[in-house]
């Protein structure tokens, strides 16, 4: 068995975020620490959410895929939710800012444009001439928003 962490790497960007698709749970920075010791592979996760149902799920597609490209059978990988450190939106990395405009959901603002107040920029045209409909979207990390520009309704990643 290889001990190297490059097919595990890429066995987890193909782990997607089962509510977001088009973004793997690496782009996401749910990915804290990856690791062989004697016994196999450990995995540290941060979840976007405590209460999100899909954890049990991640959990299972990312035991899956490594074991798969890792050459290891499932109870040789483990998977760990860590939740000493909360997930924040400034884990998301910049590869997932594109796939999530595609799927209509604004990405968190870099630091340098962060704001109280400012308008969230539209996925679909880039106005920023949007508000805020509702501060809670379809999961606990996205608000409801609306394009006066485009008039599409959008969700955005909170920055928390």
């Amino acid at each position: 068995m290889s001990r190297s962490l490059t097919p595990v790497w890429e066995a987890l960007h193909t782990v997607a975020d089962p509510e977001i698709p088009t973004v793997s749970i690496v782009a996401l920075g749910m990915v804290k620490r990856v690791g062989w010791d004697d016994e196999g592979i450990d995995i540290d996760l941060v979840p976007t959410f405590l209460g999100c149902p899909a954890l049990d799920l991640i959990r299972h597609r990312v035991v899956r895929a490594v074991a798969q490209a890792a050459g290891l059978s499932p109870e040789m990988v483990r998977v760990r939710w860590c939740t000493e450190v909360p997930w924040t939106s400034d884990r998301i990395r910049t590869e997932a800012h594109g796939p999530l405009r595609r799927m209509g959901i604004a990405p968190p603002p870099e630091p340098a444009e962060a704001g109280a107040g400012e308008p969230v920029p539209c996925p679909y045209c880039g106005s920023r001439d949007t508000r805020q409909d509702n501060a809670f979207g379809s999961t606990a990390c996205r608000s409801l928003h609306y394009c006066r520009a485009c008039r599409n309704p959008f969700e955005a990643m909170k920055p928390v």
